[in-house]
């Protein structure tokens, strides 16, 4: 996890389903680094993949955010190449 996952996953929680030019306008630093990350989490299982370009929060994401579940046991998302 890097600092602004936190602050995406946030995000999907308050606003709900949103593609990576909406993350982007709330204060992520660019359409293509939203992008990057939202895919990123998408292969951890905290997000979700509705149709290209559209994600939604999963269970697991939610469980992240209320400390219910050790970001430790899901895959590495910190590789943002």
């Amino acid at each position: 996890m890097v600092p602004v996952d936190d602050r995406i996953l946030e995000l999907f929680r308050e606003k709900g389903n949103l593609n990576p030019s909406a993350v982007e306008k709330f204060d992520v630093s660019s359409a293509n680094h939203a992008s990057r990350r939202c895919s990123k989490l998408a292969e951890a299982g905290l997000l979700e993949r509705m149709a290209p370009g559209l994600y939604t929060i999963t269970e697991e994401g939610l469980a992240y955010l209320d400390e219910r579940l050790d970001a430790s046991t899901l895959p590495d998302p910190t590789d943002d190449s």
